[in-house]
């Protein structure tokens, strides 16, 4: 009793500081510490509270800082932490900051689409040397070996519609899904983070894009269970630098067109990338019957090692395992291709460009390609090229990676019937 009469104490003074506040300020930074509005910060209690009466504090102060700090843990239940706020406002995490353990198998009618999401913020920054942890690990049925599976789960960080945001320095770490993703949001940087879960965790894409321009992501080092990166519908100009993905299943554009639906992306740059121990290197991927376009996108400069399928254009994704996916005429357009200096081994397919009859892919390059078998892979299988329009140049090693056909002989196809 005695030390929730403190608490509470502690979160009073928080809030008659946050009152005392200015409503901007043009000195001195403001940094409000999450220990002044309550927060235990011993893992246990929830300090979810503290945290918001920290942020609503902040955010009506310009240039303060939220700070979590150093060699303390602080428990959170989901929270939303929303603006708009004043200029330049910064999250600094120091310590750590966890989910409820075992988020991911809460009943339905709890479980959150996210843990912590920020939306209608400008300005924003991200930053510490700290680390966010989903603790989605204990999620892992220990008699069984087996991960939950059952219903949607929550993305372990989210932004919806905000604008110049960055992200630095963080470590984040076993989210039961997606552990950073940007929605219907522009102005991305994220720089210097590392991402881990393990790789047979499903669904725990890396960093997630979905209607978001304007995008940089570099010097990161991502691990987990699914896409390193997983750029969706609505995004463009796009550019990934010196970014490690180990495991994981590699950078994929898609999957695009899923339910007949229009999906656009265009000026997608990844270059100076490491891929090692994953399903895929660089891969395009859409449904069957979708409408839209993927176009002008390069890869450059990527280094695989022991990766399945280093290269793959797959329109014919399909997800639903045993059950299928019905054929469908229709596909999303795939145009301006680049693969560029390719190098490193692969332990099943080299390359796998698998094209629609009905939109055949065009203007697919490939210069300096350069692969082979990993030692001790049981078993490889040759390139394949399917209606795959372009041309190889350079050194292209196998030989079959350059099965393009010359666009010159690419059959006449149905008019495009997309807006994009």
């Amino acid at each position: 009793m005695r030390s929730s009469v403190v608490v509470s104490a502690a979160f009073l003074a928080g809030a008659l500081l946050s009152l005392a506040l200015p409503a901007s300020s043009t000195g001195r930074p403001t940094t409000l510490s999450v220990l002044s509005f309550g927060a235990a910060a011993d893992g246990v209690t929830d300090d979810a509270e503290a945290l918001v009466a920290a942020w609503r504090a902040a955010c009506r102060v310009a240039r303060a800082t939220v700070l979590l700090p150093a060699g303390h843990r602080f428990l959170v239940s989901p929270v939303t932490l929303q603006g708009p706020c004043s200029a330049r406002l910064t999250l600094q995490v120091d310590g750590t900051v966890m989910a409820p353990p075992d988020m991911d198998s809460w009943p339905k009618s709890r479980r959150p689409l996210q843990w912590l999401n920020f939306k209608w913020l400008d300005g924003f920054t991200v930053q510490g040397a700290g680390v966010v942890d989903g603790q989605s690990i204990a999620s892992l049925q220990r008699s069984t070996g087996h991960w939950h599976s059952s219903g949607a789960k929550p993305t372990l960080v989210r932004f919806y519609s905000s604008f110049n945001v960055t992200v630095r320095n963080i470590r984040i770490s076993n989210s039961p899904q997606c552990h950073l993703k940007f929605d219907s949001s522009g102005g991305i940087k994220v720089k210097n983070v590392t991402i881990s879960s393990p790789g047979d965790s499903p669904n725990t894409d890396g960093i997630h894009l979905q209607n978001t321009r304007d995008v940089e992501i570099r010097s990161s080092s991502i691990g987990c269970g699914d896409d390193c990166v997983s750029i969706q519908t609505g995004c463009s100009n796009v550019h990934m630098k010196n970014i490690l993905c180990n495991p994981g299943h590699g950078i994929s554009v898609g999957g695009l067109g899923k339910d007949n639906s229009l999906a656009c992306v265009s000026d997608v740059v990844a270059e100076n990338i490491n891929i090692q121990n994953a399903l895929y290197g660089v891969r395009i991927k859409t449904w069957q019957g979708g409408v839209g376009s993927v176009r002008n996108i390069t890869f450059s400069n990527v280094r695989v090692a022991n990766v399945a399928t280093p290269i793959a254009i797959d329109q014919f994704y399909c997800d639903r395992g045993g059950a299928g996916c019905a054929n469908r005429s229709g596909a999303v357009a795939i145009t301006g291709v680049a693969y560029r200096h390719v190098v490193g081994t692969y332990s099943f397919q080299p390359a796998r460009l698998a094209c629609s009859d009905a939109r055949p892919c065009t203007g697919v390059t490939m210069v300096d390609v350069h692969l082979s078998p990993a030692a001790g892979a049981p078993g490889t299988v040759a390139p394949l090229c399917w209606n795959t329009y372009g041309e190889a140049r350079g050194t292209v090693e196998p030989l079959g990676v350059g099965c393009l056909q010359r666009s010159n002989a690419m059959p006449l196809t149905q008019p495009f019937n997309y807006t994009c």
